[in-house]
């Protein structure tokens, strides 16, 4: 909500003025028989419903005198006005402070831009953790043309000189980044893969835990543990490799809890017409992480040593449990500051879709409903276009491109910049349309299941017939993700639509299988690469993605829907007076 603006009133016999917004607690006073009142974005009054504007403003007391609710308008700016019938009105405008929900929501941002920061680091701490092939990426073959190789080596460095047509290049040493180790194609790929089979554990029973006992601790306790296990990957590295996995996957289990946990946060916080807004913050947060970490994990290694790109995520996951604790409560009602108005504000956007008594999931019905089998299939893609370029664009263009460690993580964040500022964009879109009802939610989210997966998977499948240059491929790359952007509002948020009392579990679920893409994915490169690691061998992963794509955007776009499901549906128990039992006692 933003700071209020000017509250506008007409005084008897239709005089206009303007009147300041006041501060908390004051009063506006007025006389006449009938006074129309109009409220800027950003303020609202107590006592008169205002539910058709953008901030779900809705009655709080009983105002003085009488009104009619009917002549409630909004024009396009969001703002709403009211007439009031009545010898005497007084409207007491509340503002001044960040609404707690919009804390939330930053929160939800930092969160998912810390679980993302330590889900991809190793990416590129890898690459300076093992020894560095000595076989020149073919990249490399159209930007040198013609070139040969000569190499010595001693026990301290390995050194190879270059020789093109018109001039001798010598490559530099190997640079001391810190210790060093012989790990196989194959163990480099369970390293990045362990996370996710962890991951795989906790995704899905961490809905249902968020919804019966709360997001709060399940988060917060998630990055504390994660800061811990993260600090110590030097030392498992030392020790054993195999130590280095079962970290991995230490990371992956805590992680697991945080995605579906947020939407438990978001289905009891954030009002139906600022969901999307919310659903960008998880997409725009998760894409961010990945955005700093690459090129900063580089800085790290190139100035510090790769031990040093373990410790600082560390320390700023432990830095956002902290906070988590601090600022975020299991919901409105439990926040110890929230004002009473935002609290009503907020609990009376859900209408009768979101119940307060806890129930378990009907996993029977969720499990045959084909939208929501739809939903999975789309995210399932979604998610496997994201894990395959999280885990393997900066080996790609590092490997294949020919670029430097510190230009491939620059590079390799490029396309989550994109698909950040695309999500925030199509985000605002849909709750936009959605606000002004200009079509249905199911229309909105099949509409925009072209830009989320059918243009990704068209530049996927031109990619390895254009991309014989460097620049080519990344900026195919940039527009993959970036149209995937609108994933904010077609599968990501598409669970809120269908069952807003289980959008945890269903979210969870969703995870649990999508999370499957993050380990077979590198090892579908590692099995398509294993021979040769060129543009011809990696054609065929970007083909099968691009598939992916494309045949769930068409599933989807068949048996999709926007509409909240019959078994979203919670039976109240009946609450019965105790009738004490009376004993008589003879004496």
């Amino acid at each position: 909500m933003r700071m209020p603006g000017n509250l506008h009133g007409h005084g008897a016999g239709g005089t206009a003025g303007i009147v300041p917004v006041v501060k908390d607690e004051q009063c506006v006073h007025g006389l006449g028989t009938e006074h129309p009142l109009q409220l800027e974005p950003g303020a609202y009054a107590t006592g008169w419903l205002l539910d058709c504007s953008e901030y779900n403003w809705h009655v709080l007391e009983t105002p003085v005198g009488n009104f009619s609710e009917n002549s409630c308008t909004v024009d396009g700016t969001g703002s709403g006005s009211l007439n009031i019938v009545g010898s005497s009105w007084a409207v007491r405008v509340v503002g001044g402070s960040i609404p707690k929900r919009m804390i939330v929501t930053i929160m939800i941002f930092v969160a998912c831009t810390a679980s993302f920061m330590l889900r991809v680091h190793m990416s590129i701490n890898l690459l300076a953790m093992i020894h560095p092939s000595t076989t020149l990426p073919s990249g490399n073959a159209s930007m040198l043309p013609n070139a040969t190789f000569s190499s010595s080596s001693d026990e301290e460095t390995s050194n190879t000189t270059l020789y093109n047509a018109n001039l001798a290049i010598p490559a530099a040493a190997i640079p001391d980044y810190g210790p060093r180790y012989d790990w196989s194609q194959t163990m480099q790929s369970h390293i990045l893969g362990a996370y996710f089979y962890g991951y795989l554990l906790t995704s899905l029973p961490a809905g249902p835990l968020a919804e019966r006992y709360g997001p709060q601790r399940l988060i917060g306790y998630s990055f504390l543990l994660c800061a811990i296990a993260t600090a110590l990957f030097p030392l498992f590295a030392a020790v054993n490799v195999w130590l280095v996995i079962a970290g991995r996957f230490l990371v992956g289990v805590l992680s697991g809890c945080v995605y579906p946990t947020l939407h438990n946060v978001i289905s009891r916080w954030i009002p139906p017409n600022e969901k999307s807004k919310a659903v960008a913050c998880i997409a725009g947060g998760s894409t961010f992480g990945t955005v700093i970490t690459w090129p900063f994990a580089g800085l790290l290694i190139e100035h510090f040593g790769w031990e040093f790109a373990f410790y600082v995520p560390a320390f700023l996951s432990a830095m956002v449990g902290f906070v988590w604790f601090w600022l975020v409560a299991d919901s409105p009602s439990e926040h110890k500051t929230i004002t009473k108005e935002e609290r009503d504000l907020i609990e009376a956007s859900f209408g009768n879709t979101v119940s307060k008594a806890k129930a378990r999931p009907p996993f029977g019905k969720v499990i045959t409903s084909l939208p929501f089998v739809a939903l999975v299939l789309s995210h399932y893609s979604s998610f496997w276009g994201l894990n395959f370029f999280v885990t393997q664009a900066p080996k790609f263009i590092s490997e294949v491109l020919g670029f430097n460690l510190t230009n491939a993580g620059f590079l390799s964040s490029l396309p989550y910049l994109a698909r950040m500022f695309s999500g925030f964009f199509f985000g605002y879109i849909g709750d936009s349309l959605r606000r002004k009802e200009i079509m249905t939610v199911t229309a909105l989210r099949k509409s925009f299941i072209v830009f989320s997966h059918f243009l990704p998977g068209a530049f996927l499948i031109a990619l390895p017939f254009i991309g014989q240059d460097a620049i080519i491929t990344v900026s195919c790359i940039i527009a993959c993700l970036g149209f995937n952007g609108a994933s904010t509002i077609t599968n990501l948020v598409n669970a809120q639509d269908l069952a807003p009392n289980f959008a945890a579990t269903l979210y969870g679920m969703m995870n649990f299988l999508a999370t499957t893409a993050g380990f077979l994915a590198p090892m579908t490169v590692a099995f398509f690469t294993k021979e040769r690691n060129t543009m011809d061998e990696w054609k065929y992963v970007f083909l099968l993605t691009a598939s992916f794509y494309i045949v769930s955007g068409a599933i989807f776009t068949i048996f999709g829907s926007g509409n909240v499901q019959k078994w979203n549906d919670i039976k109240e128990q009946p609450h019965t007076e105790h009738t004490p039992t009376v004993q008589t006692v003879r004496l």
